[in-house]
């Protein structure tokens, strides 16, 4: 969830680690920016936790792993990190880092007013989706799950194999 550029210092994901190990908030870095994360509500908050146990207990036994939104998420052939509210990777070289993942099958976003338009898909709402278009771009992303905070409402992007971003189901409106 991003908020606001903190400045206007240029960072390498080096700088961005160092740096942000004396902040007391969370900070996402784009394209050698980074950015305040900002505060979530309750709603927010309960979705993300339900959604985290349900995904957790149905991959228990598993090689695959769950992370909440205090797990960074390079976005793959990037400088970027991001913190998505859950994140699930299957991919043993994910293991080699304790700070981030680099090879996600899923991402789930929890929405906001203040990060709808971030964090949506271009192809159904226009001029948002910049952060979609960077995650669509790592192969080893199959769904981007995208969850209002405000209205019971869901929409799931799967990749199939042609590697076409399909919206598979809609559950209320998200635009």
């Amino acid at each position: 969830m991003i908020a606001a550029r903190d400045s206007d210092r240029y960072f390498t994901p080096e700088e961005f680690f160092a740096w942000e190990e004396q902040q007391l908030e969370k900070h996402e870095l784009i394209d050698g920016h980074v950015y305040a994360m900002s505060g979530r509500t309750q709603n927010h908050s309960a979705i993300a936790i339900n959604f985290l146990l349900s995904i957790r207990s149905h991959l228990r036994g598993s090689n695959c792993k769950v992370f909440n939104s205090d797990l960074k998420v390079n976005i793959l052939n990037t400088p970027n990190y991001t913190y998505p509210d859950l994140s699930v990777t299957c991919d043993s070289r994910d293991r080699e880092n304790a700070i981030y993942i680099t090879h996600p099958c899923l991402i789930m976003e929890v929405l906001s007013d203040s990060t709808e338009a971030y964090d949506s898909p271009l192809e159904t709402l226009c001029e948002r989706g910049e952060k979609f278009e960077k995650y669509r771009r790592n192969p080893n992303l199959i769904d981007y799950v995208l969850v209002s905070s405000d209205e019971v409402a869901i929409d799931i992007y799967h990749k199939n194999d042609a590697g076409e971003w399909l919206s598979i189901a809609t559950y209320g409106c998200l635009n």
